[in-house]
């Protein structure tokens, strides 16, 4: 299968460069650039795509690459920090910018042509965050367009097949980004659409089969969108020697507790098991305010659960988790830096007794995953839910976890998920759910003085849940919900709307 590899340096949008590449048909992995050469000769990839990144290449310690890719003779895609570092690697320069530029920048095509740009026009609006710039083009480079602050926008080796981009076209502010890319994967790397999610499918099967044979196989189903899938993929390779175990932490969204036994055990025929075990998480997070050791606290917990499951069944050799590739990415895997962390990514703890854990979707995107479950024939129903974290409610609730805290918030989360079905928004909204801060302030109800908690609602549209941009709902869908949650919800006296993209803030709250 064609490769492209995305090298990174360090910049959260490493992952979208991979997503991009594989939105257009061609597969694509992300390696640290830590990476040996020789590691990367072995696999033979058709292109290679240096990410961004925080550094300044001529910091001390900054990430960089042995000068010997350039001579793999395979054509290599420099963005924005990646860029810079092939510019001064190859004998440019690259100095600290007096003007900085941050955001939405119009370039200015120069009369040399680059088969990278060949297909948009000048000028053209692409998404710029750099402090630093190419004050000098490498020998044999050409530079290929600019902005009125900075001279070298872009540039070229056409002989060699080196292209860089100072901008970023893997973000959707970047007008023709994948267009950009395109160009880079079929153009200059000759690559042909070989990358779906069905032959994912097949080959993870026929790699499970391989990997467990015949021995028992335990899942940790938590009825999302990535367990589900997972479960059912595994189920697949194995039957009956899948045994999923749902655990109810007390922390769930109303009803639903009863929802997933019925759909997986009665609807989909899975062997399910399920355990009641809320006094036990709550127990563990009784004061506790700080959202990584509530996500810490979960993670353990679940797995010491599923330990206890798996000694009931006996001789459970392995652990399945429906991981994917954003929550690798968010826990700080490799040299991005860590935004949360994530119970199922990891590893298994000391003295367990899994063999292994499984993680068959770890290399993909959201979306990608719901491709595999379709392809699997999984319910809509399911499919289609509601992106929640593992931790559930306990990271949506702000401050302290109490039995109190948790109803409100259930009650809350579900007449904001009721109303925006009835207006028709659920499938053009990607996400959207309640929040309970831990913010008191006065109101009036009934005439008499009220001191409750304060409902943020987030909701948010993306493609890839690496960006996201705030929904815009009408406001008289707000206005019932907010009336709605005052109203019916004990103990809530004020509701508020985050408006906020991913980046800068993420799309939970904690």
């Amino acid at each position: 299968m064609q490769k492209i590899l995305v090298l990174d340096f360090g910049g959260q949008y490493s992952k979208l460069i991979a997503r991009r590449v594989r939105e257009l048909g061609v597969y694509s992995e992300i390696l640290s650039f830590k990476t040996p050469i020789e590691t990367i000769k072995e696999n033979n990839y058709h292109g290679i795509i240096f990410s961004g990144g925080p550094s300044s290449v001529y910091e001390d310690n900054a990430p960089t690459v042995d000068k010997k890719i350039f001579e793999l003779s395979v054509p290599i895609f420099g963005i924005c920090y990646g860029a810079q570092l092939m510019a001064q690697l190859l004998g440019g320069e690259v100095a600290k910018s007096t003007v900085k530029e941050y955001g939405n920048t119009q370039i200015e095509l120069t009369k040399n042509l680059s088969p990278i740009l060949k297909k948009i026009k000048s000028p053209n609006t692409v998404w710029m965050s750099h402090t630093d710039y190419i004050s000098k083009v490498p020998e044999g480079f050409i530079i290929t367009s600019t902005t009125k602050d900075c001279p070298v926008a872009s540039m070229g080796h056409l002989t060699k097949n080196f292209f860089a981009l100072q901008f970023h076209p893997e973000v959707t502010n970047t007008k023709h980004g994948q267009a950009m890319i395109k160009a880079f994967l079929y153009d200059i790397c000759k690559c042909s659409k070989t990358w779906k999610t069905a032959s994912f499918t097949t080959t993870a099967i026929d790699e499970i089969k391989e990997k467990v044979g015949d021995k028992k196989v335990l899942c940790a189903l938590s009825g999302g969108v990535d367990s589900s899938v997972a479960a059912i993929l595994v189920s697949k390779a194995i039957g009956d020697n899948l045994t999923c175990v749902f655990v109810d932490h007390g922390l769930l969204r109303k009803n639903e507790a009863d929802d997933i036994e019925r759909i997986f055990s009665k609807e989909l025929g899975l062997n399910l098991i399920c355990v009641d075990a809320k006094k036990r998480f709550l127990s563990k997070l009784k004061g506790v305010t700080d959202p990584e050791k509530k996500r810490k606290i979960i993670g353990r917990e679940f797995i010491k659960v599923f330990e206890i499951e798996a000694k009931k069944l006996k001789g459970i050799d392995y652990l399945v988790q429906g991981t994917i590739y954003p929550d690798i990415i968010e826990s700080g895997a490799g040299p991005s830096a860590l935004i949360k962390s994530h119970h199922n990514v990891g590893g298994l703890p000391k003295n367990h007794q899994f063999k292994e854990i499984i993680e068959p979707l770890r290399n993909l995107f959201k979306d990608e995953v719901r491709n595999v479950g379709r392809g699997l024939k999984i319910p809509d129903m399911i499919i289609d839910r509601q992106p929640f974290p593992g931790p559930g409610l306990g990271v949506r609730i702000i401050g302290k976890i109490t039995d109190k805290k948790i109803a409100l918030l259930q009650e809350a989360d579900h007449i904001f998920t009721e109303e925006i079905r009835l207006a028709g928004l659920h499938s053009k909204i990607n996400q959207y759910f309640a929040v309970l801060t831990d913010m008191r302030s006065v109101g009036v109800m009934g005439d008499a003085r009220t001191y409750f908690y304060t409902v943020g609602l987030r909701a948010v549209v993306t493609s890839d849940f690496m960006t996201a941009t705030w929904a815009e709902i009408p406001n008289e869908v707000l206005a019932r919900v907010s009336t709605r949650i005052v109203n019916e919800v004990e103990g809530v006296n004020r509701v508020v709307y985050d408006i906020t993209n991913k980046p800068p803030a993420t799309i939970e709250w904690l």
